[in-house]
Parts: C-alpha cells; sequence; structure tokens
C-alpha cells in the first residue's frame, strides 16, 4: 500500500466517527463547531509531529482540513435528519468514548502523514493522492457526503 493511500484510508476512517459525533451531538445543546476541542486537536498533532520530527504546521494545516471535512459529515448529517427524522439516531453514543477512537485514529494519521513527506513532496502527490482518494471510496463504499469530506479532508496533504 503506497504511503498516500495509507494517509487517504486514515482519513476516511477518521471522518467514519463524525457520524458517530452528530448522532452524539443531535438533539443536544452540544454545537458542531468547537473551537476549544479545535484548538485542544490542533496543538496534540503539533506536539506529536515535533516528536515524529515533522513540520508541525505542515501538520496542523492538514488536520484544520480533517477537522473541517468532520463538520462537512456532521452538518449533512444533521440536515438530513432534520429533513428525515425517521432517520435520526434514536440512540447517543458517549462523545468521550467517541472521541478516544477519533484520538487513536488521528494518531495514525499524523504517523501516516509524517511517513509519506517523500510522496507528499513529489510533483506526482496530487495524481497519486486522488486515486488513493478514489480506491478508498471504492473500498468503503462511500456516499456522497462521505466522499465530498474526504475530498476536504485531503486537501492539504500535497505541498
Amino acid at each position: 500500500m503506497s504511503p498516500l493511500h495509507s494517509v487517504a484510508e486514515l482519513a476516511a476512517e477518521r471522518l467514519a466517527t463524525a457520524d458517530l459525533v452528530a448522532a452524539a451531538k443531535w438533539g443536544t445543546d452540544s454545537p458542531i463547531d468547537d473551537p476549544a476541542r479545535e484548538q485542544q486537536v490542533l496543538d496534540n498533532v503539533a506536539a506529536q509531529a515535533r516528536q515524529l520530527g515533522a513540520d508541525p504546521d505542515e501538520i496542523r494545516a492538514i488536520f484544520r482540513d480533517q477537522i473541517e471535512a468532520n463538520k462537512i459529515v456532521q452538518r449533512g448529517l444533521f440536515q438530513r435528519w432534520t429533513d428525515h427524522p425517521e432517520e435520526a439516531p434514536t440512540t447517543k453514543p458517549d462523545l468521550n468514548v467517541v472521541r478516544q477512537k477519533i484520538n487513536q485514529v488521528t494518531g495514525a494519521l499524523v504517523e501516516a502523514v509524517a511517513d509519506s513527506s517523500a510522496d507528499r513532496g513529489a510533483f506526482t502527490c496530487r495524481p497519486e493522492l486522488a486515486l488513493a482518494g478514489l480506491e478508498v471510496h471504492h473500498e468503503n463504499h462511500l456516499d456522497a457526503l462521505h466522499t465530498r469530506a474526504l475530498v476536504r479532508a485531503l486537501a492539504s496533504v500535497c505541498r
């Protein structure tokens, strides 16, 4: 598996958690935008990048895209559930448990991004990343919402 495919696969895995986050927040006062949590994630990935010898600013930019992509999914699901209440979740996952999973995937994604530095800097990065995204879309049977979010999640991967 190519390093860029690993990045795309982990980005999609991280996006899958957005469904659980949305379900946990649905019908509560918890907003989709959570600047304090977002800053905490960005600070953590920057610290992990430093430990791995990767560029913390580059990792931070990539994870800003991960966060925005996650919010695309949450907003899309909220709209779907508003339009079709019968599709809305009837149980709420524990957000703290979901965040543990997010943190686990985030750590693996930081490592994959750091490990793919040469590929991300190559002139072939964009077409190879597009192919990896297409493969991940196919392998994971992503719907239109999650595919759009994956494209957003990968926006800053290539230098």
